[in-house]
Order: structure tokens, then C-alpha cells, then sequence
């Protein structure tokens, strides 16, 4: 796409990360930061809504009174840029958020969550900024994976790629470039772990595999069930205890760790473990042997060349999890560990490679 957006010295970004309690914002001139905020939002304050995508006028206006309360210069907004949603099939990249992303994302024709509603806030957040386009960068359905990686064992159903691809794409970049080599010469397995969790197979410059956290693929996770034996839950979806709504909502938000704990936060968990709760110490230590065995089959995936395998996300800060997954995988390449994401650094960058040009933004 032929598309380009002008550029100044005073030029803005500004970066919205939509979380399920809160939106993370934050304004980049150049490469500073000159503004960020947490808004948060009570369960009350969303119960008026029956799915995520119902609250972008909401959180639009939250942001959009914070920008305004701080003296932001809206005229000078260039980019207001997200992470991207639940749309169809991309390739790596950024993408304008046109009005076919904006009913993608507002129809949830992959799924409701609360990624949806990056492209569908940030949309609207432009259209009141005078000289603002909308972007999206390395959506959560970039597919680059091998036909052999889509085929089930029912021809109605294939596995679909969707995974953390804006971080791991950032730490795998950033993994490359501190040991001097350029991620498509490399061969490295990522492990996001976060809300969600999923570990792909970066096979020079492609995540060729991943499991699908977001529906019921590999690990649990804090909030999701992840993979379930097929039998017992199709007789559960006929049980007459749950409808489709409440087991869709069971299995990717309500899930995991809140499912067997009461709470949404690992490293919650992590400080119950070093208190001692013998409870709470089992079953983190079940998902970090369900995160090795995904890492494992990775290695099969890379067919055993893997020059790295990567710890990233929120609770890779828990070092007695990230020990108890080491444990178990350090045989099969060197681990790295980057705890955390900031999300709202990486897309940051991604808004300015925009800006200079650096990048083509492209056309969904």
C-alpha cells in the first residue's frame, strides 16, 4: 500500500493497550516518553456491556479526557496505534486500521476479547485528531505457518495461528541483536507468558508453529483452560450445566489458575507458594510442566535445530516458575529469560517506523 503520514519534529504517538480491568496509555514524541497512564475500570463499571467490543465509546473517552487533562496536543497526533485483534489471517507488519478491520474487529468473526477492542479504540480515538491515522502492528492472527501445522484430525476443524506475535517478534528481534545475528538466521523457540500463554517455533524469520492460547490449545494459563480432553469436554458442552456462552467464557477467560485458585495473578500465586500453600505450588507447577512439554514439541517442530529458546512475559518475573520450566528444558538449547513486555514501548516504535517511513504500512 502507497501510504504515508507526515512527519515532524513535534509529531505524536500515542499507544493504547486495552487490558480486561485496564487500558494502558501511553505518548511518545520521538522516541521519549512524555506521558503514560493506567486507567482503570471497576467489574461495575463494565457490566453494562454484554462483550468487549461494546466498550470502545467508553474507554475512548476515558483516554481521550486524560490526553485532554494533561495538556496533550491533539493536533499534533500523527499515529494512535494498538495491538491488533482477533481479524482474519495476516501477514507481519503494520496495518491501517480501514473500515474492514473495523468490522472484523466490531463483528468478532474470530472471537470476543478484549484484544479487539486495540484496533476499534484506536480508530475512533483518530477520527477526533485532525492529522491522526490509526494503526494496527503485528495483529495476534499473523500466519506464517506451515500447511502440515493447520491439518486436525477432523477435516471440518484446523488449527489457526493466533499467539502473542507483537512480543515475540520484539524479544526475538531483541534476543538476535544482543548476540550480533539477524533473526532470520536463527532458529528459536519463544515462550510468552502472560495472561495467556503461547510458545512458537521461530524457524529463520517465521513462527512456523505455535499452540493457540486464546481457545483452548496447550498450556493453561491464568485465565485459560488451555488444551482439554476432547471427550470430556464435549460431554460437559451436553451436560445441561452450561450454555455455549458460559463454557466459551469458561475456557478463555476463566480458566487456569482462576479456575483452580481464585485469582487472575501469577505472581499472587507465586508469593502464595513461598508462603508455603502446598496447593497453590502444585498447580503452578502444572502449568510449568505443561508450558515444558509445549516447548518440547517445538523442538520437534525446529526438527531438533534450535539455536535458543526464550522466557518472556509478566510472569517470568517469578523466578520459581521460570526455574521449575529451566529445569526441565535446559537440554535442549540455551534459555534466555526477558521478564515482562512493554507492550506499549514495542508498539511505540513500530508507530514511529511508520512515521519515518521505515516500514510500509500496509493494506488489510
Amino acid at each position: 500500500m502507497n501510504f504515508k503520514i507526515d512527519y515532524s519534529a513535534d509529531s505524536l504517538i500515542v499507544v493504547i493497550n486495552p487490558r480486561t480491568l485496564f487500558t494502558k496509555v501511553g505518548v511518545y514524541n520521538n522516541k521519549n516518553l512524555v506521558f503514560l497512564k493506567k486507567i482503570k475500570y471497576s467489574e461495575e463499571d463494565l457490566k453494562q456491556f454484554s462483550k468487549f467490543e461494546d466498550q470502545t465509546e467508553f474507554r475512548k473517552s476515558a483516554i481521550l479526557k486524560e490526553l485532554k487533562d494533561n495538556d496533550i496536543d491533539l493536533d499534533k497526533i500523527r499515529v494512535v496505534i494498538s495491538r491488533g485483534g482477533l481479524i482474519k489471517p495476516v501477514r507481519s507488519g503494520i496495518y491501517l486500521v480501514d473500515d474492514k478491520v473495523k468490522k472484523d474487529l466490531a463483528n468478532s468473526i474470530q472471537g470476543t476479547d478484549v484484544v479487539n477492542l486495540g484496533g476499534l479504540v484506536a480508530e475512533s480515538l483518530a477520527s477526533d485528531f485532525p492529522n491522526a491515522k490509526a494503526l494496527i502492528a503485528d495483529p495476534v492472527v499473523v500466519d506464517e505457518y506451515e500447511e502440515i501445522a493447520k491439518v486436525t484430525g477432523l477435516p471440518e476443524i484446523k488449527r489457526r495461528s493466533i499467539f502473542h506475535a507483537l512480543n515475540q517478534k520484539y524479544i526475538a528481534h531483541r534476543y538476535a541483536k544482543s548476540i550480533n545475528k539477524d533473526y532470520h538466521d536463527l532458529n528459536l523457540i519463544v515462550a510468552h507468558l502472560g495472561s495467556g500463554i503461547t510458545i512458537g517455533a521461530h524457524q529463520k524469520g517465521c513462527v512456523i508453529d505455535s499452540n493457540m492460547g486464546y481457545d483452548g490449545d496447550g498450556p493453561f494459563s491464568p485465565n485459560r483452560a488451555g488444551s482439554l480432553p476432547s471427550g470430556d469436554l464435549i460431554r460437559l458442552c451436553f451436560s445441561g450445566k452450561y450454555s455455549k456462552e458460559e463454557l466459551l467464557k469458561k475456557v478463555s477467560n476463566e480458566g487456569g489458575l482462576y479456575a483452580h485458585l481464585g485469582t487472575f495473578s501469577a505472581l499472587e500465586i507465586d508469593k502464595r507458594v513461598t508462603d508455603g500453600d502446598k496447593k497453590a505450588e502444585f498447580v503452578f507447577e502444572a502449568m510449568a510442566y505443561q508450558v515444558s512439554k509445549t516447548i518440547g514439541s517445538m523442538y520437534a517442530v525446529l526438527s531438533g535445530n534450535v539455536d535458543a529458546i526464550i522466557l518472556t512475559g509478566s510472569i517470568a518475573n517469578s523466578s520459581w516458575f521460570v526455574r521449575k520450566i529451566v529445569e526441565r528444558i535446559e537440554k535442549i538449547a540455551p534459555v534466555t529469560v526477558y521478564p515482562g513486555s512493554d507492550d506499549i514501548k514495542t508498539l511505540a516504535f513500530k508507530g514511529l517506523a511508520a512515521l519515518y517511513g521505515e516500514e510500509e504500512v500496509l493494506e488489510y
